[in-house]
């Protein structure tokens, strides 16, 4: 298996417009494990179009429980589940996904316990395992380190940056945060930062279509960062790459990629990548195959 990071999904928010871009969710195969970083709607197919056979889901990390990383975590295992898995699966999430995960079961009874008679299929709830996380170590095994970070997402308490390492290479995965300094010490030397990013001049007409007018535009604020911000932490973490990914507004016809480079040349210099739905990033350092960027 080839090291690298898929951005399935790239918006922030849970709304779907036509032609626009789906949810959180992130694809990475490092040190021989198939992970999946959030599970936004849009995450099954994702998986499907990066060429990853359901049958092999691994590991799934949930960074917190807002619905455009949470929904299609049941689905997603279900759907896994009809095409084959019989392999156990370790779903890591913070406080309250084991409740998800129980009363997705509970929903799809029906279905789950005439499939398991019917079809033969071993029973789900004996292929998933939920393990609920704070902060610090939270995974570790010869050649693979995972740790979270607690970060400032108010009103969400329970939501967690992830630090992946193998092999002496890392990638970070900001979650959603407002500008949070101590993201940098988490981050420090990191060969992908996946950090949130939000442009201010987008937000009074996502305000316009989304609705809730000045409740969502103070949520969006003290709740997320510009993309200079997120520009700040990659420079003074000194990683390789950064990844502007969880973008608000991610489509607004008048923004396009050239007005998030603008923005967060200002506090980065390095390499840069603007997250879209599909987009891989190579992390094993060799040429870039065409749609592809190497760390």
């Amino acid at each position: 298996m080839k090291d690298r990071l898929v951005l399935l999904g790239s918006k922030g928010g849970p709304a779907l417009r036509p032609g626009g871009p789906w949810p959180s969710s992130s694809l990475l195969e490092f040190g021989g494990r198939t992970i999946v970083v959030d599970c936004g709607l849009g995450v099954t197919r994702g998986l499907a179009e990066a060429g990853v056979s359901l049958k092999a889901l691994d590991l799934i990390f949930i960074t917190h429980l807002h619905s455009d990383h949470v929904l299609e975590l049941g689905p997603l295992i279900h759907t896994a589940w009809t095409a084959g898995l019989a392999s156990p699966v370790t779903v890591f999430g913070p406080p309250g996904t084991g409740h998800y995960w129980r009363r997705f079961c509970e929903a799809m009874e029906f279905d789950i316990e005439i499939r398991i008679g019917d079809e033969g299929r071993p029973d789900i709830l004996d292929l998933v395992s939920i393990v609920e996380f704070g902060e610090g170590k939270i995974f570790e095994e010869p050649g693979l380190k995972v740790s979270a970070l607690r970060v400032d997402h108010p009103p969400v308490s329970d939501c967690f940056a992830l630090r992946f390492e193998h092999a002496g290479r890392s990638v970070v995965f900001s979650s959603d945060t407002a500008f949070f300094p101590p993201l940098a010490d988490f981050a420090e030397g990191a060969d992908i930062l996946v950090h949130e990013a939000m442009l201010e001049q987008g937000i009074e007409r996502l305000v316009a279509k989304t609705g809730n007018g000045a409740r969502l535009r103070e949520h969006l604020l003290a709740s997320h960062s510009l993309a200079e911000e997120a520009g700040h932490i990659a420079s003074d973490a000194g990683v390789r790459r950064l990844v502007l990914n969880h973008l608000i507004p991610a489509d607004d016809p008048e923004i396009g990629e050239a007005d998030w480079i603008a923005a967060v040349k200002k506090t980065w210099d390095g390499d840069l990548t603007i997250a879209r739905d599909g987009l891989v990033v190579g992390l094993s350092g060799s040429q870039a195959a065409p749609g592809e960027e190497t760390a």
